[in-house]
């Protein structure tokens, strides 16, 4: 699986000062490593293991598990016996055993440049432990469900970790999700609390997030519902709060008209007043529900993907120590949102067990102008950067000047996460953000795996451009046909795992039978992606996209990532995405939605330099049959490409499914009138 040795042609790899301080060295030492995670898991983890607290250990084997559903019940347990809390490990052990108190946890950076806060861990437990208290005061218990509705600010932090310290189920809905989703989100998971705020600004857009909240705690009543209680922060209120009135009269933004139901509304600041800084931790059994975070389901219904407390900490941990080589001096950013898994645990539980500096930000990349990433970099010298595929295409529209206006000495490994990187981003990141000097961290997980699965390690693995590299310790890959068989050298088909890690989802919230039928039915004794995969000779992995996203066209299976890719290639285009239409004789053929750079059209001429260059890039099987001007793609709030919506408008079908999602609903209808090759 691991090659004997890396290749030396066609990679790059980290610098020689990276490679004296790193936790993993040499791909030597990697492959020792991983070699001992796979046939020693117990010794393997039980190691990590002693760095943490564990009121009571555990017992017996430290994995347990069933993958395959020909023998039983699916089922995943690490450190079965032990008793912790994740929420002591990540504070009050920083603050009490390893004496970084006065370390700073986060540096928060508003929507507006100059809207700054700094909290240390210490101020971090006691905020913590405050509104753990409020919880308790309000009745929540162990096992019960809160659901989170916030923006990026410190207290949806504060929020998930109290819940985490009294032995509470956050359920965190990202709050660009409509109230419908919440709504949604809310009754699936049975929560007896939402904790939301006033509103937000995204860029120059305000956010009323309460009216929203109302909105959905109206439609769970409607539905038979009633949630009766809502603690609401006044994120936008500047002013010291008056406790004599709910909301308050004073308000830093006055055009934000905040609905107050004062039976069922409670106000943050005046609850945690009179809250003490102090709360005994709920000790939990390792495989005590932490959270659950939905995601979107093949079926339209999403899923409640549940992670546990003992196995999520310890790999969550490890993963971002070593993927990201943390150093006690680094300072870590990571611009993803807590609303999805990449901001729980790689802004929330990651870095704070390892006692991290991080950034966490509310604005956006592109405001107040598109050198705001840069500067924040600068700012508080940012070492590791961790950020998405579509955001590095986005910037890169606007070229290298506004990336060079800032010097961004300071920064020592990127990252990327989301999606797979097409081979020009790659480069552009590398060359003109990192300046050739830091190494990309390729990452490839889910949701599901809680943490990477496939990814380089910053000093050990040299990197291909696109390419996720090898399996994180304790990951066993594997590449099936269609028919089940395991394909080995140089092969393209499913990805899939064949034993579990600690971090891995333990079920669907409510619903096991769903869980085995979507990961495990398919390929019995296999945890099933949903991901194609290629790999090369040299034994590097590349993720293709989702298995839906992969086209036969002629007997030959294509990925659709590889066909935008080479589209992107072309300097025309900014942001590509290629989905599957029936095709009488070739089964399907290629339709491509191409963002071209500002300025430009679709000619014909220039349709047919991109034809040109797919059939150049790839062959001519993968020649696109179809290619439309798209000047807006359909996209979730997360910046990801809704391409079940682009099927049917290039099968030109009105029917579209849940669309609660999309950021821009308006750019669907444009598509439809910009389709090409209507009535084929």
């Amino acid at each position: 699986m691991i090659p004997d040795k890396a290749p030396k042609e066609d990679v790059f790899h980290g610098s020689e000062d990276l490679k004296k301080e790193a936790h993993v060295s040499s791909f030597d030492r990697y492959k020792e490593l991983y070699a001992s995670s796979i046939e020693r898991p117990d010794e393997f983890w039980g190691d990590i293991a002693k760095d943490f607290f564990w009121k009571t250990k555990h017992t017996g084997p430290l994995l347990q598990y069933n993958f395959d559903v020909t023998k039983g019940e699916i089922f995943v347990k690490c450190m079965e016996g032990a008793t912790t809390n994740i929420s002591y490990n990540l504070l009050d052990r920083n603050v009490h055993e390893r004496k970084l108190g006065d370390r700073v946890a986060f540096y928060w950076e508003g929507n507006e440049p100059g809207d700054e806060l700094t909290v240390t861990y210490r101020e971090l437990l006691q905020s913590v432990c405050r509104f753990a208290n409020v919880l308790k005061s309000q009745g929540v218990k162990k096992g019960d469900r809160v659901s989170i509705y916030m923006p990026m600010v410190v207290e949806l932090v504060v929020a998930m970790l109290a819940c985490a310290r009294i032995g509470a189920v956050h359920s965190i809905v990202f709050a660009g999700f409509s109230a419908e989703s919440l709504c949604e989100r809310i009754m699936d998971s049975q929560c007896s609390l939402l904790i939301t705020a006033d509103g937000f600004y995204r860029g120059d857009k305000l956010i009323n997030l309460k009216l929203l909240a109302d909105e959905a705690l109206q439609k769970c009543r409607d539905k038979g519902f009633p949630l009766d209680k809502c603690i609401m922060l006044r994120h936008l209120s500047k002013e010291a709060e008056d406790t004599s009135q709910s909301p308050p009269a004073k308000r830093a933004c006055p055009d934000l008209q905040v609905p107050w139901n004062p039976d069922v509304d409670l106000c943050w600041l005046s609850l945690t007043r009179a809250a003490s800084d102090e709360c005994e931790p709920e000790w939990c059994e390792s495989e005590d529900p932490l959270f659950i975070l939905y995601t979107s389901g093949s079926t339209g219904k999403p899923k409640g993907v549940l992670h546990t407390v003992a196995g999520y900490m310890l790999y969550t941990a490890t993963t971002f120590k070593l993927v990201f080589d943390h150093q006690p001096d680094d300072v870590y950013w990571c611009t993803a949102d807590i609303g999805w898994i990449t901001g729980h645990s790689y802004i929330t539980y990651g870095p704070l067990a390892n006692g991290a500096t991080s950034v966490l930000f509310e604005g956006l990349p592109t405001y107040p102008d598109v050198s705001r990433m840069w500067e924040i970099v600068d700012k508080y010298h940012v070492s590791k950067f961790y950020t998405a595929p579509t955001a590095i295409r986005l910037l890169m529209k606007y070229g290298s000047e506004p990336v060079k206006k800032f010097k961004r000495d300071s920064l020592k490994v990127l990252g990327t996460v989301g999606e797979p990187i097409n081979p020009e981003a790659w480069h552009w990141y590398y060359n003109v953000v990192g300046e050739g000097r830091c190494p990309i961290v390729d990452t490839f997980w889910q949701t599901e795996t809680g943490g990477h699965v496939l990814t380089p390690l910053p000093a050990a693995t040299p990197m291909k451009p696109g390419s996720a590299t090898f399996p994180f310790f304790g990951v066993v890959p594997a590449i099936l046909n269609e028919s089940g068989e395991e394909l080995e050298g140089p092969s393209e088909g499913y990805l899939v795992f064949k034993q579990p890690w600690p971090g891995v989802m333990r079920t669907v919230f409510g619903n096991h039978q769903r869980f085995e039928t979507i990961y495990f039915k398919k390929f019995p004794g296999y945890y099933v992606t949903g991901d194609g995969c290629r790999r090369d000779k040299d034994g590097y992995y590349w993720v293709t996209g989702r298995i839906d996203d992969m086209l036969n066209v002629s007997g030959h299976l294509l990925s659709t990532a590889e066909v935008e890719s080479a589209l992107v290639e072309h300097e025309a285009v900014a942001e590509a995405a290629v989905v599957g239409r029936p095709h009488p004789v070739k089964g399907e053929s290629l339709y491509c939605f191409v963002t071209l750079n500002d300025g430009l059209t679709l000619s014909r001429s220039l349709e047919a330099e991109l034809k040109q260059q797919v059939r150049e890039k790839i062959g001519a099987i993968a020649t696109p049959d179809f290619i439309q001007n798209a000047p807006g793609l359909p996209k979730t709030r997360s910046g990801k490409i809704m391409r079940r919506v682009l099927r049917k408008i290039a099968c030109d079908e009105r029917e579209l499914g849940d669309v609660s999602t999309l950021a821009d609903s308006s750019v669907v209808e444009q598509l439809f009138q910009n389709r090409c090759g209507a009535g084929v």
